[in-house]
């Protein structure tokens, strides 16, 4: 009788202790940051791409993607390389058009290759703005590649906002490897 108390005791101190600790809030993001940077205008529940199934297992950085090269440096996923945004930007860099550059001249040579633009983001802000602002930017990559000679046919687009991360940290040297646009279904 006396163990039994003391596993109730425990079962309720720990239950105690999780009631009061709880899942953190992400901070919020004004959509009206969105609305001065996107690509596209206003963000609705139009923009808003449907959610893919979550990745099981995370990828986490690899030493070929911290490469002294820094950001842009292609992965052993496929030929073309990621790019990078600012925080809460649809807006191409220079160094992203750069990276761009060297996809589309890839594209060219390829011409039977067909490619899906994956847009994503941090964890910082709420799903479904994060899957808008995905979107945008998977759009702003799709458009600069058409504008550079790359048909449209050959492009999809898709977002998945936060819910596929490529760093698992909490802090700006993580999630500045999360704001991309990714590559997929490339071959030569």
């Amino acid at each position: 009788m006396k163990r039994w108390c003391l596993h109730l005791r425990a079962a309720a101190i720990i239950g105690a202790v999780l009631l009061l600790v709880g899942c953190a809030k992400k901070p919020g993001v004004q959509t009206g940051e969105l609305e001065a940077t996107a690509p596209e205008g206003k963000m609705g529940e139009e923009t808003v791409a449907k959610r893919a199934p979550i990745q099981e297992t995370p990828v986490t950085p690899g030493p070929g993607v911290r490469a002294e090269g820094g950001l842009g440096t292609a992965t052993k996923e496929g030929p073309l390389k990621d790019v990078f945004f600012d925080f809460d930007k649809a807006i191409l860099t220079d160094e992203a058009k750069k990276t761009l550059g060297d996809n589309i001249t890839w594209l060219k040579a390829n011409p039977a290759a067909r490619i899906t633009v994956e847009g994503h983001c941090d964890e910082r802000g709420t799903n479904e703005y994060n899957l808008g602002l995905g979107e945008h930017r998977a759009k702003a990559i799709r458009d600069y590649l058409v504008a550079g000679g790359i048909d449209a046919k050959r492009i999809a687009t898709i977002s998945y906002g936060e819910e596929r991360p490529f760093a698992l940290g909490h802090d700006e040297s993580d999630w500045k490897w999360n704001r991309r646009g990714h590559f997929a279904g490339a071959s030569r």
